[in-house]
Parts: C-alpha cells; structure tokens; sequence
C-alpha cells in the first residue's frame, strides 16, 4: 500500500476515533471568536456613544469587558460539571438515563484496587496510595480548580471593567473587596449558574420519556420510562 494512502487511512481513523472532541471544540472556537467579533463591535459602539476611545480587535482581546463576559459563562459551565458529576455520585433519578440506578451496583462503583494488574488500567491505578485516592476523584476535582480559576478571572476583570466605567462616567472607583459585595459582579454570576442548572435538570427529566436513537446520551429507544441508565 501507498504511504499516501496508509497516512490517509491513519488520519481518517484519529478523525473518526476522536470525530465528538473535534466537532464540539470547533464550535467552541467558531463561537468564541463570534464572541469576540460581535463583543468588539459593541464596545466600540459604546465607547463612541459616550465619547471614549475605541481599540483596535487585537486590544480588544485582553480588555475586561471581553474577558469578563467570557469567564462569567466559563465559571457557569464549570461549576455545573463540578455539580454533577459530584451529585450523580450520591442522588439518582429512577427512569433517566443521567442517573444510576437505585436498585443495583454499578461499574463505575467498583473498587479499582482490585485490577491494579489488569492490561490498560491507568497509571495512578497501578501505583495505587495517595496517587490513586486522588485519582479516584480526579473529574470532579478538575472541574473544581477550573471553576475557581474562572471565578477569579471573572472577578478581576468584572472588576476592572467597573472602574473603568465609573472613571469614564466621572464616578468613585472602589475596592477589590466592595465590588466583591457588589450586586452587579453577582447579577453576572447568578445569570449564568441558574441557566446550567437547568440546562442539566431538563437533560436528567426529558431523558425520563424522550429517546435520541443512536445517543449515549439517551436509553434505547424501546427502554422502558422506568429504566434507568444508559443500557
């Protein structure tokens, strides 16, 4: 065979195998820098109507008013998956296919000390000790490191964003700690962490009694409303 074609057959399959990551993260960028273009369009458009300066898009880029929005949804979505993947631990919700069932053990509860010489398992697995209990919580832990990690830049920025509209507008900046009282930085939150929520609470309800043929995300289409899982 060609190297041409086994290094086309070779791409196809990297492209096949990993088709859901790449499909989700093109949108992520394709919306992002959307985003972007329209964020820059209205901050100028306000710049202008109050007689401030405009910038150029590349300064655009690291103004507050971008990296405020931006990370206010961030901090949204992180947080929802933090909850979530910390909640299904515990709560379930007989008939969805988000949820464990009540009624039996599942796979995702088993002891991983027992296959620490089982073919593939990963590293932290084998090793086992402190390396493997933090592995055993290392998706939610994630989740949360990178929900207070937007939280800050959403903060900072938010903040920054603030003050210097109060300069434009000839008004008192305030303190890092003020602001953190101030209703606007919460408005901001809140707006987004009660979209998530239910965002994922209607996932969990409707997977109850609608079906998507073909999704992992769905039960199969002649399932029971009462199956719960995936299976």
């Amino acid at each position: 065979m060609p190297r041409s074609q086994e290094t086309g057959r070779g791409l196809r399959g990297v492209l096949r195998n990993n088709g859901l990551s790449f499909a989700l993260l093109s949108c992520f960028l394709i919306f992002l820098v959307a985003q972007s273009l329209t964020g820059y369009s209205v901050y100028n458009q306000e710049q202008r109507e109050h007689g401030g300066e405009t910038i150029a898009y590349a300064q655009y880029l690291g103004n507050a008013h971008f990296v405020s929005a931006t990370m206010e949804n961030w901090e949204s979505e992180f947080l929802q998956m933090f909850a979530y993947v910390l909640m299904t631990v515990f709560l379930f919700q007989k008939g969805s296919s988000e949820s464990k069932d009540p009624e039996k053990d599942e796979e995702v509860d088993r002891d991983p000390r027992n296959a620490r010489d089982k073919p593939g398992v990963p590293g932290p697995v084998r090793r086992g000790g402190v390396l493997l209990k933090l592995y055993e919580y290392s998706l939610s832990l994630a989740f949360l490191l990178l929900f207070f990690l937007s939280f800050a830049l959403h903060f900072r920025a938010s903040f920054a964003d603030h003050n210097q509209e109060q300069l434009e507008q000839g008004g008192a900046v305030v303190t890092a700690t003020a602001y953190l009282h101030d209703a606007r930085f919460w408005f901001e939150s809140f707006q987004n962490w009660q979209s998530e929520f239910l965002a994922i609470a209607s996932m969990v309800l409707l997977s109850i009694f609608l079906r998507q043929r073909g999704s992992p995300e769905s039960k199969p289409v002649d399932a029971a409303h009462s199956a719960t899982g995936e299976g």
